[in-house]
């Protein structure tokens, strides 16, 4: 297989993003029907939620993998690379993968659509929902760890009879889609239940949560709560990570080593390790205790308020959301509970239709200094507009051309004895990443070219439009 074969078949499957979302099942029904249903060969494990849904699938994949299942992980969307989203044991798709199965999906999809047993063509994100389970199927796991894309009942994720389901948090999120209170959101994603299934629930507000109930009941699903039959207690701070308490149902695990920061990733290592636990059960291979100590401690998820650089520090977050970037400023106050604001610095860039101005509520907490840079995505929300919203809670907004611009006027900005946060998107994470690392050397920049500088290559095709979901 050759770099351009990757190239080509990423060009193709980008151009599918101008077609939005469509939410429905029927076409990957369709589909999964016509490649032989690799969904039924695997057993999974399925987690929805508003935020948090990533790091709890990769903390549930890596106790798996250190507990030696074979297991496959889905989840979206990548920061540098496509391979990202599909994995088995810590290991991307390969290229040869990627292309072969993008190419049979192609062919099948217009076969479908042309005979009526489809009634669309697929999304970008159904055809590498389908990519992933015919990877998995055809590499034999043993386990699945699959992150629902948007909502839960009408996503295409949604086809799976898995073993365990997650709900992490239910926000006011894609409300145009889901429904415009906690309640409606909180059905949605519970559309992934049914019955044979057991529930790990980390959301403790009334509203949401008498709606999952509501909908476990119906599909006789037993439900482990968060605070409830799920605690976690005495966490203490390491420079590179916490020690945490982590007590269920089955197990009590005391300072438990997990590498990631916040105060939220020890509250999803907590429902990550009741998942895990209760899908081993489920197959009949119970897990030791050293397994899911082993699986927590060597767990890598980047994006994660990781520590990036130091001197001063620079943290990177793919919190979008009010609420999310409210546990990040949460755990900054933690790990730096007498940081003047004058020392440290923001840097935001998101994507249009999310709720910025709630969100400076709680980063200009943490800095004076706002530095607002424009993303390369046709979806990039107008930075004049953000700057607007910006600037009656920072005494000092900067406007950079470029995320990499961005991050060298916040790193001027930020004191020695203070710190940067990086935060408002996934696209802005994967950018600065790029710009500290070099972009992989296998992976096609196929970015919205409207967004580029001079003198850049322009990409094989265009991804105008709404991300497929």
């Amino acid at each position: 297989m050759s770099d351009d074969s990757y190239r080509e078949s990423l060009a193709h499957l980008y151009q599918l993003r101008r077609f939005g979302a469509e939410p429905g099942l029927d076409v990957m029904h369709g589909l999964l029907e016509a490649l032989d249903h690799p969904e039924r060969r695997f057993p999974a494990i399925h987690v929805a939620g508003s935020k948090g849904k990533g790091s709890v699938s990769a903390l549930t994949a890596g106790i798996l993998t250190a507990a030696g299942f074979r297991t496959g992980l889905f989840t979206s969307p990548h920061l540098q690379s496509y391979r990202e989203r599909i994995q088995i044991d810590r290991h991307p798709i390969d290229p040869g993968a990627v292309v072969l199965g993008i190419d049979r999906i192609r062919s099948l999809a217009v076969s479908l659509a042309g005979t009526g047993r489809i009634p669309r063509p697929p999304t970008f994100f159904e055809v590498t929902t389908a990519l992933a389970f015919e990877w998995f199927a055809r590499e034999h796991v043993d386990a699945a760890v699959i992150e629902v894309g948007l909502g839960g009942r009408l996503d295409a994720t949604n086809v799976l009879t898995a073993k365990v389901g997650v709900i992490t948090t239910i926000e006011l999120e894609h409300t145009e889609v889901l429904g415009p209170t906690l309640t409606h959101i909180a059905h949605e994603k519970a559309g992934i239940l049914h019955p044979g299934m057991r529930l790990v629930v980390g959301e403790t507000k009334e509203e949401p949560l008498r709606e999952i109930a509501r909908v476990a009941g119906a599909e006789g699903v037993p439900i482990w709560r968060l605070d409830k039959e799920l605690r976690l207690s005495n966490r203490v701070l390491s420079a590179h990570g916490q020690k945490v308490d982590i007590i269920t149902p089955h197990r009590e695990l005391r300072g438990v080593d997990i590498p990631l920061l916040g105060n939220f990733q020890a509250r999803n290592a907590t429902l990550a390790v009741a998942a895990a636990d209760l899908f081993a059960q489920s197959v009949g291979r119970p897990l030791s205790e050293e397994e899911i100590r082993k699986g927590l401690r060597t767990i890598e998820w980047r994006g994660r308020l990781e520590l990036a650089a130091q001197r001063p520090p620079l943290f990177l977050d793919v919190a979008h959301t009010p609420e999310s970037a409210r546990a990040v400023a949460q755990s900054l106050v933690e790990l730096f509970p007498f940081a003047e604001p004058e020392a440290s610095a923001v840097l935001f860039g998101c994507l249009t239709g999310k709720r910025f101005d709630q969100m400076f509520e709680s980063l200009s907490l943490l800095a004076r200094t706002i530095v607002l840079a424009p993303l390369r995505s046709d979806r990039s929300a107008d930075v004049e507009e953000i700057r607007r919203a910006a600037r009656p809670r920072f005494p000092r907004v900067v406007i950079a051309r470029s995320a990499s611009e961005g991050l060298q006027l916040a790193r001027a900005a930020t004191r020695a004895e203070g710190y940067t946060i990086a935060l408002g998107s996934d696209y802005l994470v994967g950018e600065l990443l790029n710009a500290l690392e070099g972009t992989p050397a296998d992976e096609p920049d196929l970015s919205d070219p409207a967004m580029r500088g001079p003198g850049q290559e322009a990409p094989l095709a265009a991804s105008r439009g709404r991300r497929a979901r």
